[in-house]
């Protein structure tokens, strides 16, 4: 595995109308704490504001927190406008954490989401993903 030069930058967003963010905020400073910088976006973001500031802020990953089951709608719309704005989705992470049924996990992936995190997932599994991913990514510039 390849390291990188530079903390991993993450971007945790809250997209849409869901109003539900502290499992973003209490992820968003482990993530800290583990040693990431990490840009929280706030609540009631749109898709468009979300890819502009991921592409902005040059993070590595974009973390999308989503509780209002508008994941399989928003999530597209995020990820079609980080290109649009110039950002490389094969050298970006893209997670999603939330309220994700089990059967649409897969569709997601089939998007070009990298991973899901449900409710109950340890800290420890998101944090190694990213260390592991991130570099991965990087390396290669194609989805693994």
């Amino acid at each position: 595995m390849i390291t990188l030069d530079r903390k991993i930058r993450v971007l945790v967003a809250k997209v849409g109308l869901d109003g539900h963010d502290r499992g973003a905020k209490v992820v968003a400073r482990f993530l800290r704490d583990a040693g990431f910088e990490v840009i929280y976006t706030g609540l009631h973001r749109t898709p468009e504001e979300v890819a502009m500031a991921a592409v902005q802020e040059d993070v590595d990953v974009v973390g999308i927190s989503l509780h209002s089951g508008a994941h399989l709608t928003l999530v597209p719309k995020v990820m079609k406008y980080i290109e649009e704005f110039g950002g490389d989705l094969n050298e970006l992470v893209v997670i999603v954490g939330g309220i994700v049924p089990a059967d649409d996990i897969d569709k997601l992936k089939e998007m070009g989401v990298d991973e899901v995190f449900i409710p109950g997932t340890p800290i420890e599994k998101i944090i190694d993903y990213i260390k592991a991913r991130v570099p991965e990514k990087k390396r290669t510039g194609e989805k693994v």
